[in-house]
């Protein structure tokens, strides 16, 4: 099987998509694994840097452990060949390791053979900067890739999403004294300033391998979005992705938090000026982010 055209081999993953979490991921997962130009692993989210570069196992909670050894039996359940098993067998014994593995990390890719490869896990968007910069010395050619989301939305989903899975009480949506608590709990605040994030990861690895997407374009243009990713990724956006549209949204059906006008305010008001930095910084849609509220 030859490679598509400009693309050269490397050890490793082709890319890393970082997130933004609730922007998209797992919509861009279940497209590029079903295009003919890449193989992806029968896991969405690895999480081996942001699980794994901690001192030891042990530091890692057992509901975790647990939630990770189900994820990967319903992977091996889900494998469609012998590459996805084999993937899983590596995965396995490595995340038994004490810290992180680049080198035996790069391996698990060898499954991908001439396609194209990559690891998306949103947890990524918030690594210490040390590892970031690890990452970016040992994967050099690697590409990254970020979809952005506007804070407030991008906020209130994840909110939305920890309702319903039972890690927030539901609370009523106009109480704001609640929902900036909500807004400062440190796994919704680290993943709620995309600015910062975009800053980080070009700073600490190469900013001419570095792209931001918008969930923008994925509500109001997909098929657009799906060929510019995919191009960007060295694929061919004219092959077929199968049955699947580019607008198949999995989670649609899902409850969700509503957003009331109070809510929708103080969110606003609450992140004004990240608004204007992700204006700044990140341009493309984000640029009429502020206008959406008056600002």
């Amino acid at each position: 099987m030859t490679l598509p055209a400009g693309r050269t081999t490397s050890n490793g993953p082709d890319f890393l998509c970082i997130g933004a979490q609730k922007a998209g991921t797992g919509w861009l997962y279940e497209q590029l694994r079903n295009h003919p130009d890449f193989w992806m692993p029968p896991m969405k989210e690895l999480h081996y840097f942001d699980r794994l570069t901690t001192s030891s196992v042990s530091t890692r909670s057992l509901p975790f452990a647990r939630k990770e050894q189900d994820r990967i039996k319903i992977a091996r359940e889900r494998a469609a060949d012998d590459r996805d098993r084999n993937f899983l067998d590596r995965f396995e014994r490595l995340r038994q390791q004490t810290s992180a593995d680049f080198d035996e990390y790069a391996r698990l890719f060898e499954s991908k053979g001439n396609l194209i490869a990559g690891d998306i896990t949103p947890g990524y968007s918030i690594l210490e900067d040390s590892v970031i910069r690890k990452i970016g010395d040992r994967f050099p050619s690697s590409k990254i890739i970020f979809i952005a989301r506007d804070p407030v939305e991008r906020a209130w989903s994840q909110i939305s999403m920890y309702v319903r899975r039972g890690l927030i009480e539901v609370f009523d949506p106009d109480n704001v004294d609640r929902i900036t608590e909500h807004l400062q709990r440190p796994e919704i605040a680290l993943r709620s300033y995309p600015s910062q994030i975009v800053q980080r990861w070009k700073q600490h690895t190469n900013p001419d391998r570095f792209r931001v997407f918008f969930f923008d374009d994925l509500k109001e243009k997909p098929v657009s979005l799906r060929a510019s990713i995919i191009t960007s990724l060295g694929g061919d956006p004219q092959k077929s992705s199968g049955e699947l549209p580019a607008d198949h949204n999995a989670k649609a059906e899902k409850q969700k938090l509503g957003l009331t006008p109070a809510a929708r305010m103080h969110l606003a008001q609450f992140f004004r000026a990240e608004l204007h930095a992700c204006a700044n910084e990140l341009g493309g849609p984000a640029a009429d982010w502020p206008k959406r509220y008056g600002f």
